[in-house]
């Protein structure tokens, strides 16, 4: 028989915050608050044998669903929506449906953007704690008030049976390593959340024959360590999840385990096992309408504020009438803008060098050398240029043919006519092409 410690009854601290109008941590302020869940972060870097991630459904409750995916600016525009519809909110959280740090820049700018337009709205994050260290002191000056990390094991043996994969970087670590390199990072987590006067809530799947008896242990540790809270969940069967046949604990067994890990630290009981795209009371269900309003919003522009903050479109051309270059050619890009006394003419602006070929973090530099255009024109462009361009807020328009016929269907937010789609159909065709996929450069 575990010796009962003393469970914390004072309320808690989370650094002067008053966590009575948020529904996770205040069993009664479920019933008079609520919360939204701004869907974000699609990737992961852990694979949990207890998880599917399923997208677009909207009969599923559960942690890893969401109707869609949100840029930080859609999520911010659709906050706006649902709050002036549902004044009764009072935390914003970003919970995946993937892991908010498998997506560190799409997490940390929505967080940035949310904090800068509701000073005092709560923010919280749900994470495995794999990839948060490196955002700590930035998420601690954005006053997100507390963190949840789930943590199924500290036993890297039992962590084994329960994670397929972790990944740390571009390493897959699988067995007990990956179980290892996991529990190694959510320990520092804890650590430096709490040093930072962040409140830690702790997520533990109860899995019957897997660590039911040893969710005691993780409680006593996380305790040990200063987390506020432990969450007990029972395991819910996913189909095409490795654990689909494992049966849920019963009501029994799911008391047993937290009445244990309560004599270590408090428990909530309360838990709703919320979507990653939830909006309003804890226990609500994904209205239709909601989920139409989500949808509308992952259809909007990624940036709505963008035509004001990059009123130009570079072309990589080499004549100045015809679009007409590879990206990892060009050792120019003319930019291009509305002329605004005579609308639906455009005019010209400048020319701006190119990072030469083999420049150190070449791309980077030429999206910031572009900040101010909101697109490029090119006959082709690599992977790489395209992911690195893409996420710094830059379209990639592939194309051929005449540069106003490209500057008017970008200007119209509409896709370039079907003649001018490029004909390009394989690297290595161009004089300087050497076929590596990255944009020659």
């Amino acid at each position: 028989m575990i010796a009962p410690l003393e469970a914390p009854t004072a309320p808690l601290d989370g650094g002067g915050i008053d966590f009575s109008n948020h529904p996770c941590f205040d069993p009664e302020a479920h019933r008079k608050f609520g919360r939204i869940h701004l869907p974000v972060a699609p990737r992961c870097n852990i694979q949990c044998n207890f998880c599917n991630r399923k997208f677009d459904c909207i009969n599923e409750s559960r942690p890893g669903v969401t109707s869609s995916v949100l840029t930080p600016h859609q999520a911010l525009a659709y906050l706006e929506n649902v709050l002036a519809r549902r004044p009764e909110i009072t935390v914003v959280g970003i919970a995946g449906p993937g892991d908010p740090f498998a997506n560190a820049e799409e997490t940390m700018e929505t967080l940035r953007l949310v904090r800068k337009r509701h000073p005092k709205m709560i923010l919280c994050l749900a994470s495995n704690g794999m990839r948060i260290g490196p955002h700590i002191d930035e998420i601690a000056a954005l006053k997100v008030s507390h963190v949840t990390l789930t943590i199924t094991s500290i036993d890297p043996e039992i962590g084994a049976r329960i994670y397929a994969w972790v990944r740390d970087g571009k390493r897959p670590l699988r067995g007990v390593q990956g179980a290892q390199a996991l529990q190694a990072r959510q320990i520092e987590a804890i650590s430096r959340l709490k040093e930072r006067g962040v409140v830690v809530k702790v997520n533990s799947i109860i899995i019957p024959g897997v660590n039911d008896d040893h969710l005691t242990d993780v409680a006593r540790k996380v305790r040990g360590l200063g987390a506020d809270l432990m969450n007990c969940m029972a395991l819910v069967p996913v189909k095409e999840s490795a654990f689909e046949a494992v049966p849920p604990p019963d009501t029994l067994m799911t008391a047993r385990v937290r009445l244990q890990c309560g004599q270590y630290l408090k428990q909530m009981s309360h838990c709703a096992r919320c979507r990653a795209d939830a909006v309003g009371f804890l226990g609500e269900e994904m209205s239709a309408e909601q989920h139409n309003t989500l949808q509308q919003f992952a259809r909007m522009s990624p940036r709505p504020d963008e035509n004001h903050a990059r009123p130009y479109v570079a072309v990589a051309t080499m004549e100045g009438a015809l679009v007409n270059q590879h990206l990892g050619e060009a050792t120019r890009i003319t930019l291009y803008g509305r002329d605004e006394a005579i609308p639906g003419v455009f005019k010209f602006v400048e020319i701006r060098k190119t990072p030469t070929e083999g420049t150190p973090d070449r791309w980077n530099k030429l999206a910031d050398l572009l900040g101010d255009c909101r697109a490029i024109l090119v006959t082709a462009a690599g992977p790489t240029p395209q992911k690195i361009l893409s996420a710094r807020g830059l379209k990639i328009v592939e194309m051929e043919g005449l540069i106003d016929e490209g500057l008017e269907a970008v200007y119209a937010d509409q896709p370039v006519p079907a003649p001018l789609r490029r004909r390009f159909t394989s690297c290595g065709a161009g004089v300087s092409c050497r076929g590596t996929g990255n944009g020659c450069g």
